[in-house]
């Protein structure tokens, strides 16, 4: 149903559409958000992954950086109001709306590697994360060297006080939203995460869909 709904009434912050498309399930996806527009992902199935890295459009060399987000916030989980920053400090995106309320920064991506190790070698063929950030990645000049700690954005890790985290079940539901207002000119790459050996996706990797909106001076 929520597939089906014009981007206008999905968008958390109103605007003028610029973008709507669905990232496919297991799948990559990635597109430059101009300064001051908002980008809201939409978990259309529920529980649904979406591994994230930002870069500024003009230099991919400031791009997100998980430590500089904590510290600054001083929580290892993101919600509203959460500053998504750069390895210098600077602002890339701002989390503006939020409809389940905490997601990942230390989970980090799966590869064919951690999943051999984690899961077994049967699983060595089975795509992932890695490689969607690679292959998207390529199309913008990145290479495996550009890549960083990634968000986890819908996705539930728990961390206890002595330290141990793991992968749990999500706490997003089928339509909820995350709203994301860029800063500066930021490109975002995702990997709509295809893991199928933990709770993440709910074991089934779904797709979401990707809105951007150009807020008018009103609702800016």
């Amino acid at each position: 149903m929520t597939a089906t709904l014009a981007a206008e009434s999905l968008a958390l912050v109103p605007g003028t559409v610029v973008l709507d498309e669905i990232a496919g399930a297991r799948g990559p996806w990635s597109a430059v958000v101009r300064a001051g527009d908002v980008l809201t992902i939409v978990d259309l199935h529920g529980n649904q992954a979406v591994d994230t890295l930002i870069y500024a459009a003009d230099d991919h060399a400031v791009r997100y950086d998980a430590a500089a987000t904590v510290t600054a916030q001083r929580s290892l989980f993101l919600t509203t109001g959460s500053i998504l920053r750069a390895c210098d400090g600077s602002a890339l995106m701002t989390i503006v709306g939020d409809e389940v309320g905490n997601h990942d920064t230390v989970g980090g991506a799966c590869s064919q590697e951690s999943n051999t190790l984690r899961y077994g070698h049967h699983t060595k063929h089975q795509h992932a994360c890695v490689e969607n950030f690679l292959v998207e990645g390529a199309k913008w000049g990145l290479g495996k060297r550009d890549m960083v700690s990634n968000i986890n954005f819908f996705m539930n890790v728990p961390v206890d006080e002595d330290g141990t985290l793991g992968i749990v079940d999500g706490l997003s539901a089928p339509g909820k939203r995350l709203a994301l207002r860029a800063e500066v000119d930021s490109l975002v790459l995702v990997s709509n995460c295809p893991q199928i050996n933990n709770p993440c996706n709910g074991f089934d990797p779904t797709e979401v869909r990707m809105i951007v909106t150009r807020p008018t001076e009103e609702t800016r």
